[in-house]
């Protein structure tokens, strides 16, 4: 077990967990659901950090310049950073499943309500804080707009080390296809509290082998430590309980 889950966690309970499998028939269109409209500034990129258990870009979050508005979400919300899960082989590695099918590896990009939290740590302990899209990667054609951040990943492979990278727009990593699944859920780290407006979009992107395994060469470990690969970084599926996902498609 990764050390991120070794110590007893806060909210073992909870009732709206993440991450879910997505079952396409038993997910109900709401005609309401509103496009989500997604607007970034590539000048607020600032940094990526190897946080020992994915790597996070990060972004400047002081103001409304990188923002989300529209879909299930009732204010705007700022992106805060991305990151990504995956796995060990391609057979599996994404957080959330559609109908119990594994995609090789899964981005999250995750924003907070500015509106009405003064701070992302606020946000994060509160319902309606966190709004985070989710985008499904498949194997298949080299991603363009990726490869400028597997470049630069070998800098930030040992834990705890950070770059600066600057000048990046994260709305090349989003499908095109409007469609998106929204549910009410948690974050699937630690302190796995119940304030996320999930946005599952339908569509994969597709990225190549490579750039795949450029994401397996990191490590969990610090430079210095014996060397464990940054592989399986996903946390398992929790129950639907009684939550319905809805669907911007029909």
């Amino acid at each position: 077990v990764h050390p991120l889950w070794q110590s007893p966690l806060t909210i073992p309970g909870g009732t709206r967990q993440s991450p879910i499998n997505i079952q396409w028939r038993d997910s109900v269109y709401d005609p309401f659901l509103k496009p989500l409209k997604i607007s970034y500034d590539p000048t607020t990129c600032l940094h990526i950090w190897n946080n020992g258990y994915s790597f996070l870009v990060e972004f400047d979050d002081s103001t409304d310049r990188s923002i989300i508005v529209g879909g299930p979400l009732e204010n705007q919300y700022r992106l805060k950073q991305f990151h990504f899960h995956w796995g060990a082989i391609n057979e599996w590695g994404s957080e959330h499943t559609v109908d119990s099918k594994f995609y090789p590896a899964e981005l999250h990009l995750v924003h907070w309500n500015a509106v009405v939290y003064p701070t992302f740590e606020e946000a994060v302990m509160e319902g309606n804080g966190l709004a985070v899209i989710g985008v499904f990667l498949k194997l298949g054609a080299h991603h363009e707009g990726l490869q400028t951040l597997v470049d630069a990943l070998p800098a930030v492979k040992h834990k705890d080390t950070v770059i600066e990278f600057d000048v990046f727009d994260p709305s090349c990593l989003i499908p095109s296809c409007p469609d998106y699944w929204t549910y009410a859920g948690s974050l699937t780290t630690p302190p796995l509290t119940e304030s996320v407006t999930w946005i599952i979009k339908k569509k994969p992107i597709e990225v190549d082998e490579n750039q795949l395994e450029a994401f397996r060469m990191l490590l969990f470990t610090s430079d210095g430590e014996e060397e464990k690969r940054m592989v399986d970084n996903f946390r398992p599926l929790q129950p639907l309980m009684n939550r319905t996902v809805r669907s911007s498609f029909q």
